[in-house]
């Protein structure tokens, strides 16, 4: 946890492969940029043992997604395949499995060639958030309780249940 604590002023482009759930799709959503591989699935799986968003999930998934399908995955703990996170704006690119990386890393030398100023300025802008204290604040009276500890015991005993199919 941690990760919207950092404050980086150059974009950011995330490269996933494979699983991208819980604390892992918070930092992809902390990332601009998403290019994700055919093999990348998505999901909040912890809605499932009662552990909370609160490295800014709820409040960065909505600005990217939209509400609505926000609320669908941060509720239902759907796990979604990389054709409907495009669909919904989680990724911006889809790629073959393994030049997921690859890709990114030519994003960022295209994005680094441009005149950085107006670019730095205009993405501060645009990533001004307010309600990521608020998230924290309510996320961590809920590490506490009984109900995210026999959730935890559940998921450390094996127990998976199976979440709604999206």
């Amino acid at each position: 946890m941690g990760i919207s604590r950092l404050e980086v002023s150059k974009p950011t482009i995330a490269a996933i492969a494979g699983y991208c759930y819980a604390g892992g799709l918070e930092l992809a959503c902390w990332c601009d940029v998403r290019i994700a591989d055919d093999t990348s699935t998505f999901g909040v799986l912890n809605r499932r043992w009662g552990v909370p968003l609160i490295d800014g999930g709820t409040q960065r998934l909505p600005r990217i997604v939209g509400l609505g399908n926000a609320l669908y995955l941060i509720e239902t703990g759907v796990r979604i395949d990389v054709q409907t996170a495009l669909r919904m704006g989680l990724v911006q690119e889809v790629v073959p499995a393994g030049t997921a990386l690859e890709r990114a890393r030519e994003l960022a030398m295209r994005i680094a060639e441009y005149p950085q100023l107006s670019l730095v300025a205009d993405r501060a802008s645009a990533l001004a958030l307010d309600g990521i204290e608020a998230e924290r604040v309510r996320g961590e009276v809920t590490i506490s309780s009984d109900e995210m500890t026999a959730g935890l015991e559940r998921f450390l005993s094996g127990d998976r249940p199976a979440p709604p199919q999206g």
